[in-house]
């Protein structure tokens, strides 16, 4: 479901500081570290951007977009579901010159996660915080916390195949019950 992408940002604790930790502006300037992570439709990582803990949202957005030419050749019609951080006319115009629809979260007004398709940027953020690696950062180099995210993103989008497949496929000696 490349046609719905969602984006948000999450904070991770860096103690030992490294070349993408900054100043965490919830943890009392403590080091960390924010990723802004894509997912489509149904959940799979697609692509992360690693900065300071102190950068906020919306100048993440125009990398982490950048990270969709890697996947070779989308759909013409891709919604991006974005939360209210992201609201502001900065962050609609990279939508704008890459082409694409933005789905955005009005400041000010309360509205349930489950009413747009940003939850499922959110549980793939908290799949990724499972893998106690992940959660406090102790890497200090990008390039290692990268391959990190990389492996959890991989067994991530393997669980979610699995899963989907189980509930489509039928198999000859597939077990009664799921795994």
């Amino acid at each position: 479901m490349l046609d719905q992408i969602a984006i948000d940002g999450s904070l991770t604790k860096a103690p030992g500081g490294g070349e993408v930790a900054g100043r965490s502006p919830v943890d009392r300037g403590k080091q960390g570290l924010k990723r802004s992570g894509m997912t489509d439709g149904y959940g799979i990582p697609l692509g992360r951007v690693l900065a300071g803990a102190n950068c906020h949202d919306s100048p993440l957005l125009a990398p982490t977009l950048d990270r969709l030419a890697e996947l070779g050749p989308l759909p013409d019609d891709i919604t991006v579901h974005l939360d209210a951080g992201y609201d502001s006319n900065k962050t609609r115009a990279p939508l704008d010159e890459r082409g694409l629809h933005g789905r955005i979260a009005h400041k000010g007004e309360k509205a349930p996660i489950q009413a747009s398709r940003r939850w499922h940027v959110e549980r793939t953020h908290a799949w990724q915080n499972a893998f106690h690696r992940l959660s406090r950062c102790y890497e200090r180099r990008a390039v290692v916390i990268d391959a990190f995210f990389d492996l959890a993103d991989t067994i991530i989008t393997v669980r979610s195949l699995i899963r989907r497949s189980w509930t489509t496929n039928r198999w000859d000696n597939r077990p009664r019950r799921r795994p």
